[in-house]
Protein backbone atom coordinates (compact mmCIF):
# COMPACT_ATOMS: atom_id res chain seq x y z
CA UNK A 1 0.00 0.00 0.00
CA UNK A 2 2.85 2.44 0.77
CA UNK A 3 4.20 1.96 -2.78
CA UNK A 4 0.84 3.02 -4.22
CA UNK A 5 0.68 5.98 -1.85
CA UNK A 6 4.13 7.04 -3.03
CA UNK A 7 3.11 6.83 -6.70
CA UNK A 8 0.02 8.92 -6.03
CA UNK A 9 2.00 11.50 -4.04
CA UNK A 10 4.65 11.91 -6.77
CA UNK A 11 1.98 12.34 -9.47
CA UNK A 12 0.02 14.88 -7.43
CA UNK A 13 3.09 16.85 -6.31
CA UNK A 14 4.81 16.78 -9.70
CA UNK A 15 8.23 16.23 -8.18
CA UNK A 16 9.99 13.83 -5.84
CA UNK A 17 11.09 16.66 -3.56
CA UNK A 18 7.57 17.90 -2.88
CA UNK A 19 6.19 14.33 -2.70
CA UNK A 20 8.82 13.37 -0.13
CA UNK A 21 7.88 16.38 2.00
CA UNK A 22 4.18 15.51 1.84
CA UNK A 23 4.91 11.92 2.86
CA UNK A 24 7.28 12.92 5.64
CA UNK A 25 10.26 11.02 4.24
CA UNK A 26 13.60 12.06 2.77
CA UNK A 27 13.98 12.47 -0.98
CA UNK A 28 16.71 9.76 -1.21
CA UNK A 29 14.41 7.35 0.62
CA UNK A 30 11.53 8.06 -1.76
CA UNK A 31 13.83 7.82 -4.78
CA UNK A 32 15.07 4.43 -3.62
CA UNK A 33 11.50 3.23 -3.05
CA UNK A 34 10.51 4.33 -6.55
CA UNK A 35 13.50 2.64 -8.14
CA UNK A 36 12.77 -0.64 -6.35
CA UNK A 37 9.18 -0.52 -7.53
CA UNK A 38 10.24 0.26 -11.12
CA UNK A 39 12.65 -2.68 -11.05
CA UNK A 40 9.87 -4.92 -9.79
CA UNK A 41 7.40 -3.79 -12.46
CA UNK A 42 9.97 -3.84 -15.25
CA UNK A 43 9.75 -0.27 -16.46
CA UNK A 44 9.99 3.41 -15.59
CA UNK A 45 6.96 4.97 -13.92
CA UNK A 46 8.02 8.62 -14.20
CA UNK A 47 10.15 10.72 -16.53
CA UNK A 48 12.22 12.90 -14.21
CA UNK A 49 14.09 16.10 -15.07
CA UNK A 50 14.72 19.52 -13.54
CA UNK A 51 11.12 20.54 -14.15
CA UNK A 52 9.71 17.64 -12.13
CA UNK A 53 8.27 14.16 -12.64
CA UNK A 54 5.74 13.16 -15.31
CA UNK A 55 4.10 9.70 -15.42
CA UNK A 56 5.04 7.38 -18.28
CA UNK A 57 2.32 5.26 -19.93
CA UNK A 58 3.20 2.49 -17.46
CA UNK A 59 3.09 5.04 -14.68
CA UNK A 60 -0.37 6.20 -15.78
CA UNK A 61 -1.59 2.59 -15.67
CA UNK A 62 -0.22 2.04 -12.16
CA UNK A 63 -1.53 5.42 -11.04
CA UNK A 64 -5.05 4.65 -12.29
CA UNK A 65 -5.05 1.41 -10.31
CA UNK A 66 -3.68 3.18 -7.24
CA UNK A 67 -6.48 5.73 -7.37
CA UNK A 68 -9.02 2.89 -7.47
CA UNK A 69 -7.47 0.84 -4.68
CA UNK A 70 -6.21 3.41 -2.18
CA UNK A 71 -9.55 5.01 -1.17
CA UNK A 72 -10.98 1.58 -0.35
CA UNK A 73 -7.85 0.55 1.55
CA UNK A 74 -7.74 3.81 3.49
CA UNK A 75 -11.43 3.48 4.34
CA UNK A 76 -10.79 -0.08 5.51
CA UNK A 77 -7.93 1.10 7.73
CA UNK A 78 -10.14 3.79 9.22
CA UNK A 79 -12.98 1.35 9.80
CA UNK A 80 -10.65 -1.24 11.30
CA UNK A 81 -9.17 1.34 13.66
CA UNK A 82 -12.65 2.34 14.77
CA UNK A 83 -13.68 -1.29 15.10
CA UNK A 84 -10.74 -2.25 17.30
CA UNK A 85 -10.16 0.97 19.21
CA UNK A 86 -10.25 0.60 22.97
CA UNK A 87 -13.51 1.83 24.47
CA UNK A 88 -15.39 1.90 21.16
CA UNK A 89 -18.27 -0.53 20.76
CA UNK A 90 -18.18 -2.97 17.86
CA UNK A 91 -19.81 -1.86 14.65
CA UNK A 92 -22.68 -3.87 13.24
CA UNK A 93 -21.89 -3.99 9.53
CA UNK A 94 -24.77 -5.25 7.41
CA UNK A 95 -24.61 -5.99 3.70
CA UNK A 96 -27.37 -6.69 1.22
CA UNK A 97 -28.19 -7.07 -2.43
CA UNK A 98 -30.93 -4.71 -3.68
CA UNK A 99 -34.31 -6.02 -2.61
CA UNK A 100 -36.76 -6.25 0.29
CA UNK A 101 -34.07 -7.09 2.86
CA UNK A 102 -31.82 -4.15 2.05
CA UNK A 103 -33.37 -1.17 3.83
CA UNK A 104 -36.19 -3.02 5.62
CA UNK A 105 -34.25 -4.20 8.71
CA UNK A 106 -32.31 -0.94 9.20
CA UNK A 107 -34.95 0.92 11.20
CA UNK A 108 -35.10 -1.85 13.79
CA UNK A 109 -31.32 -2.33 13.80
CA UNK A 110 -30.75 1.37 14.37
CA UNK A 111 -33.36 1.46 17.13
CA UNK A 112 -31.48 -1.30 18.96
CA UNK A 113 -27.87 -0.44 18.10
CA UNK A 114 -27.87 3.26 17.31
CA UNK A 115 -25.21 4.71 15.02
CA UNK A 116 -23.11 1.55 15.21
CA UNK A 117 -25.11 0.15 12.28
CA UNK A 118 -23.75 0.52 8.74
CA UNK A 119 -25.17 -0.72 5.43
CA UNK A 120 -23.21 -1.83 2.36
CA UNK A 121 -25.09 -2.72 -0.82
CA UNK A 122 -23.62 -4.89 -3.56
CA UNK A 123 -25.12 -6.45 -6.67
CA UNK A 124 -22.93 -9.53 -6.23
CA UNK A 125 -24.14 -12.16 -3.77
CA UNK A 126 -20.76 -13.88 -4.07
CA UNK A 127 -18.92 -10.71 -3.04
CA UNK A 128 -21.17 -10.29 0.00
CA UNK A 129 -20.60 -13.92 1.01
CA UNK A 130 -16.85 -13.39 0.73
CA UNK A 131 -17.02 -10.21 2.83
CA UNK A 132 -18.88 -12.07 5.58
CA UNK A 133 -16.47 -15.02 5.42
CA UNK A 134 -13.49 -12.64 5.72
CA UNK A 135 -14.98 -10.83 8.71
CA UNK A 136 -15.66 -7.52 6.95
CA UNK A 137 -19.43 -7.79 7.51
CA UNK A 138 -21.33 -9.22 10.48
CA UNK A 139 -24.41 -10.19 8.42
CA UNK A 140 -25.52 -10.08 4.80
CA UNK A 141 -28.75 -10.72 2.96
CA UNK A 142 -28.18 -12.35 -0.40
CA UNK A 143 -30.34 -13.90 -3.07
CA UNK A 144 -29.81 -16.77 -5.45
CA UNK A 145 -31.91 -19.16 -7.48
CA UNK A 146 -32.48 -22.72 -6.21
CA UNK A 147 -32.43 -24.00 -9.79
CA UNK A 148 -28.77 -22.86 -9.98
CA UNK A 149 -27.77 -22.25 -6.35
CA UNK A 150 -24.89 -20.17 -5.09
CA UNK A 151 -22.44 -22.41 -3.23
CA UNK A 152 -21.53 -21.08 0.21
CA UNK A 153 -18.56 -22.12 2.32
CA UNK A 154 -19.00 -24.37 5.34
CA UNK A 155 -17.85 -21.51 7.57
CA UNK A 156 -21.06 -19.58 6.87
CA UNK A 157 -24.34 -20.08 8.68
CA UNK A 158 -27.59 -19.25 6.93
CA UNK A 159 -31.26 -18.63 7.50
CA UNK A 160 -33.52 -18.97 4.46
CA UNK A 161 -35.96 -16.10 4.76
CA UNK A 162 -38.16 -17.03 1.81
CA UNK A 163 -38.38 -18.64 -1.59
CA UNK A 164 -40.58 -16.82 -4.06
CA UNK A 165 -41.37 -17.04 -7.78
CA UNK A 166 -39.44 -14.82 -10.15
CA UNK A 167 -41.73 -12.49 -12.11
CA UNK A 168 -41.38 -10.85 -15.50
CA UNK A 169 -40.75 -7.11 -15.48
CA UNK A 170 -42.24 -5.63 -18.64
CA UNK A 171 -43.13 -2.15 -19.95
CA UNK A 172 -46.49 -1.14 -18.49
CA UNK A 173 -47.71 0.30 -21.80
CA UNK A 174 -46.78 -2.65 -23.98
CA UNK A 175 -48.70 -5.79 -25.02
CA UNK A 176 -46.73 -7.98 -22.58
CA UNK A 177 -48.48 -6.22 -19.70
CA UNK A 178 -51.96 -7.15 -20.90
CA UNK A 179 -52.25 -10.81 -19.77
CA UNK A 180 -52.46 -11.72 -16.09
CA UNK A 181 -49.37 -13.90 -16.51
CA UNK A 182 -46.67 -14.07 -19.17
CA UNK A 183 -45.79 -17.19 -21.11
CA UNK A 184 -42.00 -17.44 -21.38
CA UNK A 185 -42.32 -17.89 -25.15
CA UNK A 186 -43.95 -14.44 -25.35
CA UNK A 187 -40.59 -12.95 -24.38
CA UNK A 188 -38.75 -14.43 -27.37
CA UNK A 189 -38.79 -11.27 -29.48
CA UNK A 190 -38.04 -8.87 -26.64
CA UNK A 191 -34.76 -7.15 -25.86
CA UNK A 192 -33.52 -8.22 -22.43
CA UNK A 193 -31.70 -6.42 -19.65
CA UNK A 194 -29.63 -8.58 -17.29
CA UNK A 195 -27.24 -7.97 -14.40
CA UNK A 196 -23.60 -7.87 -15.47
CA UNK A 197 -22.51 -10.42 -12.86
CA UNK A 198 -23.57 -14.05 -13.36
CA UNK A 199 -22.77 -15.24 -9.84
CA UNK A 200 -26.31 -15.64 -8.47
CA UNK A 201 -27.46 -18.02 -11.22
CA UNK A 202 -30.04 -15.76 -12.89
CA UNK A 203 -28.46 -15.95 -16.33
CA UNK A 204 -28.37 -19.75 -16.19
CA UNK A 205 -32.01 -19.83 -15.08
CA UNK A 206 -33.15 -17.52 -17.88
CA UNK A 207 -31.16 -19.54 -20.42
CA UNK A 208 -32.77 -22.79 -19.25
CA UNK A 209 -36.27 -21.27 -19.23
CA UNK A 210 -35.77 -19.83 -22.71
CA UNK A 211 -34.42 -23.09 -24.08
CA UNK A 212 -37.53 -24.92 -22.86
CA UNK A 213 -39.64 -22.26 -24.57
CA UNK A 214 -37.69 -22.62 -27.80
CA UNK A 215 -35.69 -19.40 -28.01
CA UNK A 216 -32.43 -17.75 -26.97
CA UNK A 217 -32.85 -14.51 -25.02
CA UNK A 218 -31.50 -11.44 -26.81
CA UNK A 219 -29.56 -9.72 -24.02
CA UNK A 220 -29.01 -6.15 -25.19
CA UNK A 221 -28.24 -4.36 -21.94
CA UNK A 222 -26.24 -5.26 -18.84
CA UNK A 223 -26.74 -3.04 -15.79
CA UNK A 224 -27.57 -3.01 -12.10
CA UNK A 225 -31.06 -2.94 -10.61
CA UNK A 226 -31.40 0.83 -10.81
CA UNK A 227 -30.40 0.92 -14.46
CA UNK A 228 -32.72 -1.97 -15.28
CA UNK A 229 -35.67 -0.08 -13.77
CA UNK A 230 -34.99 2.90 -16.00
CA UNK A 231 -34.59 0.82 -19.16
CA UNK A 232 -37.71 -1.28 -18.61
CA UNK A 233 -39.74 1.73 -17.50
CA UNK A 234 -38.85 3.54 -20.71
CA UNK A 235 -40.28 0.62 -22.67
CA UNK A 236 -37.08 -0.58 -24.25
CA UNK A 237 -36.67 -4.07 -22.81
CA UNK A 238 -37.81 -6.75 -20.36
CA UNK A 239 -36.20 -8.41 -17.36
CA UNK A 240 -36.68 -10.89 -14.57
CA UNK A 241 -37.20 -9.68 -11.01
CA UNK A 242 -38.36 -10.62 -7.56
CA UNK A 243 -42.04 -11.13 -6.80
CA UNK A 244 -41.60 -8.46 -4.12
CA UNK A 245 -40.33 -5.95 -6.72
CA UNK A 246 -41.30 -2.50 -5.49
CA UNK A 247 -43.93 -0.73 -7.62
CA UNK A 248 -42.23 1.48 -10.22
CA UNK A 249 -43.86 3.84 -12.69
CA UNK A 250 -43.80 2.40 -16.20
CA UNK A 251 -43.15 -1.21 -15.15
CA UNK A 252 -45.71 -4.00 -14.97
CA UNK A 253 -44.87 -6.97 -12.71
CA UNK A 254 -46.33 -10.16 -14.16
CA UNK A 255 -46.00 -13.80 -13.04
CA UNK A 256 -44.29 -16.22 -15.40
CA UNK A 257 -46.56 -19.08 -16.40
CA UNK A 258 -45.49 -22.33 -14.80
CA UNK A 259 -43.17 -20.63 -12.27
CA UNK A 260 -40.00 -21.63 -14.19
CA UNK A 261 -37.63 -19.60 -12.00
CA UNK A 262 -37.62 -19.02 -8.23
CA UNK A 263 -35.71 -16.60 -6.00
CA UNK A 264 -34.31 -17.45 -2.58
CA UNK A 265 -33.62 -14.78 0.05
CA UNK A 266 -31.03 -15.82 2.65
CA UNK A 267 -29.41 -14.20 5.69
CA UNK A 268 -25.81 -15.31 6.26
CA UNK A 269 -23.22 -14.83 9.03
CA UNK A 270 -19.88 -16.30 10.04
CA UNK A 271 -20.09 -19.38 12.29
CA UNK A 272 -19.00 -18.74 15.86
CA UNK A 273 -18.57 -15.00 15.33
CA UNK A 274 -21.95 -13.57 16.38
CA UNK A 275 -23.72 -13.92 19.75
CA UNK A 276 -26.80 -16.15 19.63
CA UNK A 277 -29.11 -13.35 20.79
CA UNK A 278 -27.87 -11.06 18.00
CA UNK A 279 -28.46 -13.80 15.42
CA UNK A 280 -32.01 -14.31 16.69
CA UNK A 281 -32.58 -10.57 16.52
CA UNK A 282 -31.31 -10.34 12.94
CA UNK A 283 -33.43 -13.31 11.88
CA UNK A 284 -36.47 -11.60 13.39
CA UNK A 285 -35.75 -8.32 11.63
CA UNK A 286 -35.22 -9.79 8.15
CA UNK A 287 -38.30 -12.01 8.51
CA UNK A 288 -40.40 -8.97 9.42
CA UNK A 289 -38.91 -6.96 6.56
CA UNK A 290 -39.88 -9.68 4.11
CA UNK A 291 -43.47 -9.87 5.40
CA UNK A 292 -43.73 -6.09 5.02
CA UNK A 293 -42.42 -6.30 1.44
CA UNK A 294 -44.96 -8.98 0.49
CA UNK A 295 -47.78 -6.95 2.06
CA UNK A 296 -47.04 -4.05 -0.33
CA UNK A 297 -46.68 -6.28 -3.42
CA UNK A 298 -50.17 -6.67 -4.94
CA UNK A 299 -48.99 -8.83 -7.84
CA UNK A 300 -47.40 -11.34 -5.47
CA UNK A 301 -50.37 -11.31 -3.07
CA UNK A 302 -52.70 -12.13 -5.97
CA UNK A 303 -50.37 -14.91 -7.13
CA UNK A 304 -50.28 -16.41 -3.62
CA UNK A 305 -54.08 -16.47 -3.58
CA UNK A 306 -54.04 -18.40 -6.85
CA UNK A 307 -51.31 -20.83 -5.67
CA UNK A 308 -52.16 -21.90 -2.11
CA UNK A 309 -49.85 -24.90 -2.30
CA UNK A 310 -46.68 -23.02 -3.21
CA UNK A 311 -43.97 -24.56 -1.02
CA UNK A 312 -41.87 -21.45 -0.71
CA UNK A 313 -44.62 -19.61 1.14
CA UNK A 314 -45.26 -21.95 4.07
CA UNK A 315 -46.19 -19.86 7.10
CA UNK A 316 -46.19 -16.61 5.13
CA UNK A 317 -49.98 -16.37 4.99
CA UNK A 318 -50.32 -16.66 8.75
CA UNK A 319 -47.73 -13.91 9.21
CA UNK A 320 -49.62 -11.69 6.76
CA UNK A 321 -52.97 -12.45 8.38
CA UNK A 322 -51.92 -10.91 11.72
CA UNK A 323 -50.42 -7.84 10.10
CA UNK A 324 -52.82 -5.13 9.05
CA UNK A 325 -51.91 -2.92 6.09
CA UNK A 326 -50.86 0.00 8.31
CA UNK A 327 -49.48 -1.96 11.24
CA UNK A 328 -45.96 -2.51 12.48
CA UNK A 329 -44.36 -5.84 11.53
CA UNK A 330 -46.03 -8.77 13.26
CA UNK A 331 -44.27 -10.78 15.94
CA UNK A 332 -45.15 -14.02 14.18
CA UNK A 333 -42.41 -15.67 12.11
CA UNK A 334 -42.48 -17.98 9.14
CA UNK A 335 -40.08 -20.69 8.14
CA UNK A 336 -39.50 -22.71 4.99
Amino acid sequence: MRHLQAIRAIAEAGSLTRAAASLGVSQPSLTGQLQRLENRLGGRLFLRDRQGAVPTPLGELVLSKARQVLPAMEELEHETARYTAEGVERMLRYGSVPGPLMAGPLQHLSACHGDRVTLRTESSARLLADLVAQGHLEFASILDHPEHPLRLGAELRRHVVAVEPAFALVPARGPLAEPAEVEPSALAAAAWVMPPLPDNGLRACVAAMSARAGFTPRVVHETDASGARDLIGEGGCVGIGQATFRATTGIAVRPLAGCPVTVRHTLIWLAGRQPADLVRQMVSFVDDAYVAAVARSPAYLAWLDDHPGFDGAKGLRSALSVRGPAEEPATGRFRH
